[in-house]
């Protein structure tokens, strides 16, 4: 009586770049498909400025995902570290997903999915946000890009998880066998330093005005654990006016305040413990030009 033989199935892994234009929901989609918050989500556009790498952890696939800032045209240093971290993120990739708002696809998102035809990796194109768009309306733009020589076109909803499986499977599909290229623990590489301050960056750009977000940077000073059960953190609010400070901390300092009640029941929920936060404003006129301040926040190489 001879036993069986046990197929082993192939572990597939490889490493996923995820571009498009600003605000087309491409952080919201690295969360849904890691399963964790792995990039800060905002209305306002150009809210990712680093490369993110979430890593998402399944019994026969590792995919490393590469998250990066919206495709635009740097106007200061900050946008041309922002631009060179899309250009690193391509580099050596296994997979490509471009990403497009199906409810405004414009001719930017056309030159983008023309010009990453080019790229020789297997690419999916997202149509995002179809929850936006009824159903018919979804058929011109499939029918539009059908021919541009992607492996294949995804409607999904990263909002809502609508769509989320079935682009897993399809990455899968087309990533090569090979081993993980991380723990089965982790799910970013990021430190818990520059996760604490996107977290309150994050809750400083939901708060402000529109003409303040983009001169925001967060530095932490330091976090100390004071017990098993408490964090201190210190960390400074850059901005680069003065009357961006007043707006900032605002009237009796309310508004400072909000931002740090929110940015610390986040982090909370990060750590698994309580902490002691404490913010200050400074003002660095044009630190998104000065290379010591955006060493400083983490903005270069």
């Amino acid at each position: 009586m001879s036993g069986g033989s046990i197929v082993k199935t192939p572990f597939h892994s490889g490493f996923i770049s995820i571009i498009g234009r600003p605000n087309v929901g491409k952080s919201t989609l690295l969360n849904s498909l890691v399963g964790e918050k792995v990039a800060i989500v905002t209305p306002k556009p150009q809210t990712t400025r680093n490369r993110i790498i979430g890593i998402l952890n399944l019994p026969d696939a590792q995919l490393v995902f590469v998250d990066t800032p919206g495709i635009h045209k740097p106007r200061t240093k900050l946008g041309q570290f922002m631009d060179k971290s899309i250009q690193d993120a391509m580099k050596g990739i296994d997979a490509l997903l471009v990403v497009l708002d199906a409810s405004k696809i414009a001719s930017q998102d056309r030159s983008i999915v023309q010009d990453m035809r080019m790229m020789k990796v297997p690419k999916i194109l997202v149509l995002n946000k179809i929850d936006l768009v009824h159903p018919q309306e979804l058929l011109k733009p499939i029918s539009d890009f059908a021919g541009a020589g992607y492996d294949a076109i995804v409607p999904l909803c990263a909002r809502t998880g609508d769509g989320i499986d079935v682009l897993k499977r399809e990455l899968i599909s087309h990533l090569p066998e090979g081993p993980a290229y991380f723990p089965d623990s982790m799910w970013t590489d990021q430190t818990e330093r520059q996760f604490v301050a996107e977290l309150i960056r994050e809750q400083a750009l939901y708060a402000l005005q529109e003409e303040i977000p983009h001169g925001i940077g967060v530095e932490i000073l330091s976090m100390k654990d004071k017990s098993d059960e408490m964090v201190e953190i210190f960390a400074n609010i850059f901005c680069e006016r003065e009357a961006h400070k007043r707006i900032i901390i605002g009237k009796q300092g309310k508004m400072l305040g909000s931002i740090g009640k929110k940015s610390r029941e986040g982090i909370e929920k990060l750590l698994g413990r309580h902490v002691n936060l404490q913010l200050w404003v400074k003002v660095r006129p044009d630190w998104r030009n000065t290379p010591e301040d955006l060493r400083t926040l983490g903005y270069a190489d």
